[in-house]
């Protein structure tokens, strides 16, 4: 028997009287409960506010005199037909005093005529007196087993749907395709494996990397966690040597999904001064991991109603869970989180909402934080078993400066040999890398303005004329080193 079949059955053997179902896979509910009927003898209905009443068990007419929610609650409560119900997208009247009285009397009445109700919605708040008799079932996602059965029937179907088409398949696009289609409702798995398939008649490693961008497309639609295409290679990050031995030895271990999760690495907190390289940092650890980097925008978490804005952290959270294995990026945490703000209580229930997923957390996500003020951050966050690590990331001494400045040249298509690295190095100092890079941008600018070929002539006039950051931000510096 089908698992959602089998757990299906279950609930409905517990005499609930009400069930309450939160999803977009409607049709597949449908099927569900078609079949099961059958098989337990039972009836089944569906209701529509646009087409009423019909059977499900066989393609009858449907009674449209009972469309109307009133209409439809008042013929369950006076049928002496036992059964299940399922009401589609009934949300919208439960605000309804008298639609929320039927719904009691009917599901009271459950012991002498058992008339089970279920509400299936994208979304769906039970009124607080109903919710002792309501029980809530969730279908299972697709396992990767189900996943390569949902390839096969789909190729099988685009092969007979014309004789020309002869579908090719890598076996390693394959299995990498099943493993990111993990966390996806079965129709949404099912629509991207036919799209990958209809495009060129194949499955390849290129189809991997497009559904990965289409799954998260899918996933978050709200803002809060946003899906960053550009991952830094560590070619591209000057110094934090110590950062990129860290990373390179626990590569293995995190992709390994096969390693238990209480040893698998967990995170890191980047704390530095702003412009330092913390947000490059992040991109790397991606690139460097090989996953997809998700970012969250803590700030968009907060919402005016109550209780919304700590049901955005778990959606953004469970969103990472879903594309697993990644690297979520949380910029400047301690703005998200801090103490003494006006919204200190959600701030501390966001906390807490935080704290448990960092330290309960099975599925390979790498959580990476940045912060800019570790003061404002509790100490309960950056403790052991909710990070590994902590880095500081300082401003960089002449061999690292050096190294910058040879990135952000050849990034533009300039030859590094052609300057003088170490007198670059030498009037850069207290510069961050992007005050580097700003003045490699600048000089190129000033450049371009007088058609001249730009040369370190140029950049050291740039780097005299721009104050570094560690006269600007003297004091907070020495803090952070001095922490």
């Amino acid at each position: 028997m089908m698992p959602d079949l089998h757990d299906l059955e279950i609930l409905l053997r517990s005499d609930t009287p009400l069930v309450i179902i939160e999803s977009v896979e409607e049709r597949r509910i449908i099927e569900l409960f078609s079949g099961l009927a059958i098989r337990l003898g039972e009836t089944a209905f569906r209701w529509t506010a646009t087409d009423g009443l019909q059977r499900l068990e066989f393609d009858a007419e449907p009674q449209t005199m009972l469309a109307l929610p009133t209409q439809i609650l008042r013929h369950i409560r006076a049928t002496s037909q036992r059964g299940y119900y399922l009401l589609l997208d009934f949300h919208p009247y439960l605000d309804d005093p008298l639609h929320v009285r039927l719904i009691k009397e009917i599901a009271q009445d459950y012991g002498e005529l058992a008339r089970t109700l279920i509400f299936v919605s994208h979304a769906l708040d039970i009124p607080p007196e109903l919710r002792h008799l309501a029980a809530r079932f969730r279908l299972r996602l697709p396992d990767r087993n189900r996943l390569l059965n949902l390839v096969r029937e789909e190729a099988r179907a685009w092969q007979e749907s014309d004789p020309r088409h002869q579908f090719r398949a890598n076996r390693e696009a394959v299995d990498q395709l099943a493993n990111n289609l993990l966390g996806m409702t079965e129709s949404d798995a099912r629509r991207l494996i036919r799209n990958a398939i209809r495009d060129d008649g194949a499955i390849t490693v290129e189809d991997v990397e497009t559904l990965k961008r289409a799954k998260y497309e899918l996933l978050s639609t709200e803002g809060i966690i946003s899906f960053e295409y550009d991952t830094r290679s560590f070619a591209d990050l000057g110094g934090l040597s110590n950062l990129k031995a860290w990373v390179d030895r626990r590569r293995a271990p995190f992709l390994d999904p096969d390693q238990p999760a209480r040893d698998r690495p967990r995170g890191i907190l980047l704390l530095g001064v702003q412009g330092g390289g913390k947000s490059l940092a992040a991109k790397a650890v991606a690139g460097r991991f090989g996953v997809p980097l998700l970012r969250l925008d803590l700030g968009a978490i907060y919402n005016k109603y109550i209780g919304e804005s700590e049901k955005n952290i778990r959606h953004a959270l469970q969103t990472a869970e879903v594309m697993a294995p990644c690297v979520l990026w949380i910029d400047e945490i301690e703005k998200g989180i801090a103490s003494g703000s006006e919204d200190e209580g959600v701030g501390r229930r966001i906390l807490a909402t935080l704290l448990t997923w960092m330290a309960e957390r099975s599925a390979r996500v790498f959580l990476v934080a940045t912060a800019n003020d570790i003061s404002r951050l509790p100490p309960e966050l950056i403790r052991k078993g909710r990070i590994d690590e902590l880095f500081f990331v300082d401003l960089p001494d002449a061999e690292v400066r050096r190294d910058i400045f040879r990135i952000h040249l050849a990034r533009r298509g300039l030859d590094p040999a052609r300057f003088d690295l170490e007198a670059l190095a030498e009037a850069s100092e207290g510069f961050t890398g992007a005050g580097i890079e700003q003045a490699v941008v600048s000089a190129l600018y000033a450049g371009e303005d007088g058609k001249r070929q730009l040369d370190t002539r140029h950049l050291l006039a740039e780097l005299a004329g721009t104050q570094p950051l560690a006269v600007v931000m003297d004091a907070q510096i020495e803090a952070l080193r001095a922490w």
